[in-house]
């Protein structure tokens, strides 16, 4: 089969496009999934260049997020048929693995996950929609709802909104009644913020995001209401968190559920304190979030927005528009 491998760690043009790479074989309760569609994540870039404490085995194909159809069953998997289309929850949670860091993932022609992975992909969501949801849009459902707990008639402050996983807390957000500030870095992501139903935006490679809030919205004040919003999403970490929890009006609550900027920010927990703030994580997403979204695609609620596909032996560019920020929303990979 063809594949995007990784023999080690390193940049974009250590991906290697394999034309002749083993095709994977189906053990017990494993099933052989022909991949429609892969969408990338910053993760996987984290993957590429490697964690610290996290040892990933090499060769490995990466892509977490992925949706297919059923080409092969292996022994004891029932309920399922070959053709059946599916979207892979990527987290195998028995054995505690993640697709395409632990598991060869969905950057390939084929790919096997277990049975317990497979959820029922209906005939009107097509693969790139479903391949964009389980960690990005799985990721933002928690956040926002499972965790965060978003509200009708609440301000919300989204960082990084452009993204998949911001995308899809805007989308959620409106959904709950909420009123989305959404932060982005040109205009033409704002423009589509705006088109996707954020009510206002910021962009933040030009104005002070902290001072944007306190102008539009007053400043927090310790005692009574006004000032502030009510919830700032923020998975970028870095200088963005203590501007992020100075937006906060008094019992307000800071969601995190990444660190792309940094993971050790400059602290102040004086704010917290003095303003009875709530911090808030959400890590990732579990099944039910991935149903969950499902049906709100299904109903028309919620349209997962890709930027584009990609062939795979182009999967090295599709990288490098993640890595340059210049995707909005999610890119699929398509074999």
């Amino acid at each position: 089969m063809k594949a995007m491998v990784i023999h080690k760690h390193g940049e974009i043009e250590d991906l290697t496009y394999e034309t002749e790479w083993p095709d994977p074989v189906a053990g017990e309760g494993e099933v052989i999934l022909r991949v429609k569609a892969c969408t990338l994540n910053y993760h996987d870039l984290f993957t590429l260049r490697g964690m610290p404490g996290i040892k990933v085995p090499m060769p490995i194909i990466m892509g977490l997020d992925t949706a297919g159809e059923i080409a092969e069953i292996g022994p004891g998997v029932a309920d399922w048929a070959i053709g059946d289309r599916v979207v892979i929850d990527p987290i195998d949670r028995v054995a505690g693995k993640l697709q395409g860091e632990m598991m060869d993932g969905g950057l390939a022609e084929l790919m096997k996950v277990t049975a317990r992975q497979l959820i029922k992909l209906p005939d009107d969501v097509s693969f790139a929609q479903a391949a964009a949801l389980p960690c990005a849009y799985g990721t933002a459902y928690r956040t926002m709802v499972s965790r965060g707990g978003v509200a009708q008639g609440e301000t919300v402050l989204i960082l990084g909104a452009s993204g998949g996983v911001g995308t899809c807390c805007v989308q959620l957000a409106k959904l709950a009644g909420a009123h989305v500030i959404a932060a982005a870095s040109s205009e033409a992501k704002i423009q589509q913020l705006l088109d996707l139903g954020a009510d206002e935006c910021i962009n933040y490679t030009e104005l002070n995001f902290r001072e944007e809030i306190h102008a539009r919205f007053g400043k927090p004040r310790m005692m009574g209401d006004g000032g502030g919003v009510d919830m700032v999403v923020n998975f970028t970490g870095g200088d963005t968190w203590l501007p992020s929890l100075k937006c906060l009006k008094r019992g307000g609550r800071l969601v995190t559920c990444g660190a792309t900027a940094g993971y050790d920010p400059t602290e102040d927990i004086r704010f917290i304190w003095t303003f009875e703030l709530n911090i808030l994580g959400a890590n990732g997403w579990n099944n039910e979030d991935i149903h969950a979204l499902l049906d709100l695609v299904q109903q028309g609620k919620l349209d997962p927005s890709v930027h584009n596909t990609v062939s795979l032996e182009d999967a090295g560019e599709a990288f490098r528009l993640l890595d340059e920020r210049k995707v909005f929303g999610k890119i699929a990979v398509v074999p």
